[in-house]
């Protein structure tokens, strides 16, 4: 319950700095708003723990199943997605209303509830947290969209501090070479010795590798300009079908929240305002199709290289520690925008900067079984048509990083904090 009330309370820290005009917006089908965000996380601990469990419990108002529920068909009807900023009704301060309802009605429970309830809820509490980390995340990479489209350009955030300034003595990144063989892959199972986990992360089972390398940092803004320089983006030979018909219909020339300057330069889009584009940073706001375009562009280059599997990388990151850049600051405090790595040797900016996409589609694991009913429908039902990203962004928030965690979103999607890191054979 102490996790619960630090986990609730991280994303009032992130709506804090938003007026309530703010938290309304929805640019796209794919986004929601922050409003949205704040209501449907309450929602799901309303619907799974209290009214199942809770005799006592009075809902505030029976129309918020409707309203917030996402996309659970065996709880009820949903309010269609694309629609959702055009609810303004209940306000942002009574979505405030409705969380500290039901914060207060749980932690009434959980006081109260003897061992047989407590057995019973505190999975769905840890399950309920976790769920809410995620939307911490879509808030964030939502609101950053939604604003994108504002001419001034509005900084939300605080402005992150200068200490990670391009280096260019540092430029070229090093391999970091691991042995093939049959290895396994995926979360053990065991909550109390492993953590959490969510239920496509298992079972554990067994992956045959190739002998295999990857890159000590994922690919940077320098790098990734010189793919846009040479024409990456007019050059059908680097891209998939599909993408190269996304690349013409949506009039891609850059990664997403890029824009020319006066200079010939270029700049970006962030939650800390417009900002030149820092060569050395890690390049972020890409497609799956982008990634593996880069990735065919620099295999022309003169070496082989390639966008790695999941199982690559989570077998790399197996017993690193899970640190980011901003580990430890305050929701809302942090920057929110990667910056580029520092030191030499072993591999960097593994988790907590960009999600990193990977070659492998998302798919069941062998024996994986969704769990019964609602709660099942939490990651099974989307396992078609897109593809994995693995490590950890900026936006993702500390605790919620492991290196079996699976993300995972269209190939085509970009509002998301999704880089690349480079991997090779070794024959």
């Amino acid at each position: 319950m102490q996790r619960y009330a630090e986990v609730r309370q991280a994303t009032e820290c992130l709506a804090a700095p938003l007026t309530p005009e703010d938290q309304m917006l929805q640019s796209m089908e794919d986004a929601s708003p922050a409003r949205w965000h704040r209501a449907h996380t309450t929602w799901f601990f309303e619907t799974f723990i209290l009214k199942p469990n809770d005799p006592a419990y009075a809902p505030i108002d029976p129309a918020y199943d409707y309203l917030f529920n996402s996309y659970y068909q065996a709880v009820g009807p949903q309010y269609p997605r694309p629609n959702r900023g055009l609810v303004s009704r209940p306000t942002v301060e009574e979505v405030g209303v409705y969380r500290r309802h039901v914060d207060m009605a749980l932690a009434a429970f959980a006081d109260r509830a003897d061992d047989g309830q407590w057995q019973a809820i505190a999975p769905l509490i840890e399950l309920g947290l976790h769920h809410e980390q995620q939307h911490q995340e879509l808030l964030v990479t939502d609101l950053k969209h939604a604003l994108s489209f504002n001419p001034m350009w509005p900084a939300i955030y605080p402005v992150p501090d200068q200490s990670h300034p391009s280096d260019p003595s540092d430029q070229a990144p090093g391999w970091v070479e691991f042995p093939g063989g049959i290895t396994l892959c995926g979360h053990s199972g065991d909550l109390e010795q492993d953590g959490f986990a969510y239920d496509c992360e298992g079972p554990r089972h067994q992956v045959l590798l190739r002998d295999y390398a990857l890159a000590t940092r994922p690919v940077t803004n320098r790098e990734y300009l010189a793919f846009i320089e040479d024409g990456g983006y007019t050059d059908p030979r680097w891209w998939h079908a599909e993408g190269w018909d996304r690349v013409q219909a949506d009039q891609w020339q850059a990664p997403l929240y890029w824009m020319a300057d006066e200079t010939g330069g270029w700049t970006s889009y962030t939650l800390h305002g417009r900002v030149p584009v820092e060569p050395d940073d890690p390049v972020c706001h890409i497609s799956f199709f982008e990634a593996a375009a880069f990735a065919a562009w620099q295999s022309e280059q003169g070496e082989d290289v390639r966008l790695p599997t999941e199982f690559e990388l989570e077998h790399a990151a197996a017993g690193l520690p899970v640190i980011g850049h901003f580990a430890g600051d305050r929701p809302g405090t942090r920057a929110l925008h990667p910056r580029n790595a520092k030191g030499k040797g072993g591999l960097q900016q593994v988790f907590g900067d960009v999600w990193e996409w990977t070659q492998s589609p998302y798919t069941s694991y062998p024996g994986f079984k969704p769990a019964a009913g609602a709660i099942g429908e939490y990651n099974g039902k989307f396992m078609a048509n897109q593809m994995v990203l693995r490590g950890g962004s900026v936006a993702t928030p500390e605790g919620h990083m492991r290196a079996t965690y699976r993300n995972f979103f269209p190939a085509h999607a970009r509002w998301q904090f999704s880089g690349l890191r480079l991997a090779k054979d070794l024959t």
